[in-house]
């Protein structure tokens, strides 16, 4: 999936804000498309589907690079809905769920693989892969996931923390949008936003006090031109490339 940088849209940005130094340019480019992808959802991506480890609840994100998590459209396990909830919420229903492996301290379970820590364990165990196996006291708490909650962009939980008794196939599909220090962009998604984002990176630019480029009527119209469009490009994303299918049913008489 190639990328696009954010400075590929300086030149176009640059002439309605003349004397404007490319770097701010660049700078305003990006938060106008952090904006667009918060708004309009456009960016998404399907996480490939794979299986939880028994007794841990937290996992980071398989997303591209230089990207956060913004909205979670779709977790299962195995098929079924996980409830998606606040952080508060999943504390309130699982209380000890920040508990990796049911609380059992790390020198219990990696007892059988070299001492904890050392020499010989962070050689063996570490740097050559392990056979390590959940012990049954850090099973004791575990179960079926029914929920998912997000930590932060990069790390998200399943709760209870999932047991041994069968495989937790995990799938994701989520909304995207760039970090605040990314460059870039998927190109394709880039090529579709490029408007929104380019009447986003005028209105932002326009407002500068003290500065030449400095234009508040044009800055108003940038901001309605920028509303159009992420309005047109939320719509589009929501419906895809399907069109609704119009029903016709007629009312009895009488």
């Amino acid at each position: 999936m190639a990328d696009r940088e954010f400075d590929s849209l300086v030149s176009r940005v640059s002439v309605s804000a003349p004397g404007c130094p490319n770097f701010l340019i660049n700078s305003a480019i990006r938060n106008a498309a952090i904006r667009t992808c918060e708004r309009t959802l456009y960016w998404r991506h399907a996480e490939v589907p794979y299986n939880l480890t028994p007794a841990v609840h937290q996992y980071l994100y398989r997303k591209p690079a230089e990207s956060d998590v913004h909205a979670v459209f779709v977790a299962t396990v195995n098929g079924s809905p996980l409830d998606r909830i606040t952080l508060e919420e999943a504390f309130m229903r699982y209380p000890a769920w920040a508990d990796l492996y049911s609380g059992v301290p790390y020198e219990e379970l990696w007892s059988d693989t070299g001492a904890f820590n050392g020499a010989e364990f962070n050689e063996n165990t570490l740097n050559g892969g392990s056979s390590f196996t959940a012990t049954d006291a850090a099973l004791e708490k575990t179960s079926d996931p029914r929920v998912f909650t997000q930590i932060n962009p990069d790390q998200f939980i399943v709760l209870p923390s999932p047991s041994d008794d069968k495989p937790f196939s995990l799938r994701l599909v989520y909304a995207l949008k760039p970090k605040r220090d990314a460059t870039g962009m998927p190109e394709y998604i880039f090529n579709e936003l490029e408007d929104t984002i380019y009447h986003g990176a005028l209105q932002e630019l326009m407002v500068v006090p003290n500065q030449p480029w400095k234009d508040l009527e044009l800055a108003a119209y940038h901001a309605k031109q920028y509303t159009y469009c992420v309005t047109e490009r939320r719509a589009r994303a929501n419906l895809g490339n399907m069109r609704g299918v119009m029903h016709v049913q007629m009312r009895p008489f009488g």
